[in-house]
């Protein structure tokens, strides 16, 4: 051993700490211990921000090489150019209602519930029993024929929309709004199965014949279909929440169901549909923030205005004939405590409020 050969040691390369670019940079709370990369409204970040805000990368913020992924026709990540509107900093959208994953899960999982005690309530109750048959017919068959629109704009005029749109916090927003629409439809899909398992003379089937068949139901249908194949996803959004939602949706929700309902002996529906309207409130609050920061942008305000005008000479004939062809069904039930030209004034008050909130004029087609 002692006359081994020594072993010559072995040289390492030198460590070398170097302050990177990104690490250099002096952002908000970057000298604190909980910092972020962006500027909170308030004093400090709330929750929503904190796991919405940057999560979608973006080459004018943060990405200085560029986008690190791409199409294969070429544009990269979020092209601005999916929609015809324009904004000097989309990023400056935050949802009101601050929806991220807990408070869908939160809100849904407490509106479930409750409808699901209302309808075990109500089976106790024998609720149903004093419903006129007219009043039967009505809900299997109009009511039921709402549960494809409310499919229809969840499924594929949201869930298409929610992936489009340049920011996370916008595509967030949709996201959400899909899930009250799909969740709108199924409870409307289980109430109508409730009922049929009842012992009311009730067809849980004829809302299909209603939906494609019915001719106070088609103008609705082609309405909801043909917002289905637009593909700028901020005239989707506009179309939908903005026009038929406040023209067709709180019409045909709030205007009748709501109204009617208990005069017909239901205290069952309103609970359920009321819960439809609550979602579109929500869901309506985002989208008036977001179309009112467009219409107001200091570079693009105008061009955004003209945009909105023209989407709202196309759509809003198409909704206001389908908001007429549903006046037949006014007539139907036993107690008919509204009539569709107070249903219908309603339902234009609120457009032209909602219009004059967006800086927008009131569209010729909307006075048929």
């Amino acid at each position: 051993m002692a006359n081994a050969e020594k072993t010559e040691a072995r040289s390492f390369p030198r460590m070398e700490f170097t302050g990177a670019e990104a690490g250099l940079r002096e952002f908000p709370s970057s000298k604190s211990r909980s910092y972020n990369y962006f500027t909170p409204q308030k004093l400090r970040a709330t929750m929503y921000e904190d796991v919405t805000f940057d999560v979608q990368p973006d080459p004018e913020r943060h990405l200085t090489q560029g986008w690190i992924y791409g199409f294969g026709d070429g544009p990269g990540g979020y092209p601005k150019d999916w929609t015809l509107l324009r904004s000097g900093d989309w990023h400056r959208f935050l949802d009101p209602n601050e929806e991220w994953e807990q408070t869908i899960f939160r809100n849904n999982s407490n509106i479930v519930r409750q409808i699901q005690l209302n309808l075990e309530n109500a089976k106790k109750a024998g609720a149903y029993h004093s419903w006129s048959s007219s009043w039967v017919r009505f809900i299997e068959r109009h009511l039921g024929a709402w549960m494809h629109a409310e499919h229809g704009l969840g499924m594929h005029v949201f869930l298409s929309e929610q992936r489009s749109a340049p920011t996370n916090m916008i595509n967030n927003a949709i996201a959400v709004n899909s899930a009250h629409k799909l969740r709108f439809a199924q409870d409307l899909a289980l109430y109508n199965l409730d009922l049929s398992e009842s012992d009311l003379a009730f067809d849980g089937a004829v809302h299909r014949q209603a939906w494609h068949g019915d001719p106070v139901w088609q103008g609705v249908r082609e309405n909801v279909e043909r917002l289905t194949a637009i593909g700028d996803w901020a005239e989707s959004l506009f179309a939908a929440n903005v026009v038929f939602e406040s023209l067709v949706g709180v019409l045909f929700r709030s205007h009748l169901v709501m109204q009617i309902s208990a005069r017909n002996g239901d205290y069952v529906t309103p609970s359920l549909v009321g819960a439809g309207e609550n979602d579109y409130d929500r869901d309506l609050r985002y989208t008036r923030v977001l179309f009112r920061l467009l219409t107001a942008d200091d570079t693009h305000g105008e061009h955004n205005r003209d945009v909105l005008q023209g989407w709202l000479e196309n759509w809003v004939p198409l909704s206001v004939r389908a908001a007429h062809e549903l006046q037949p069904i006014w007539s139907q039930p036993h107690e008919k405590v509204v009539t569709f030209a107070d249903s219908w004034a309603g339902a234009v008050s609120g457009f032209r409020s909602l219009l004059s909130d967006l800086n927008l004029s009131e569209p010729k087609g909307l006075t048929q």
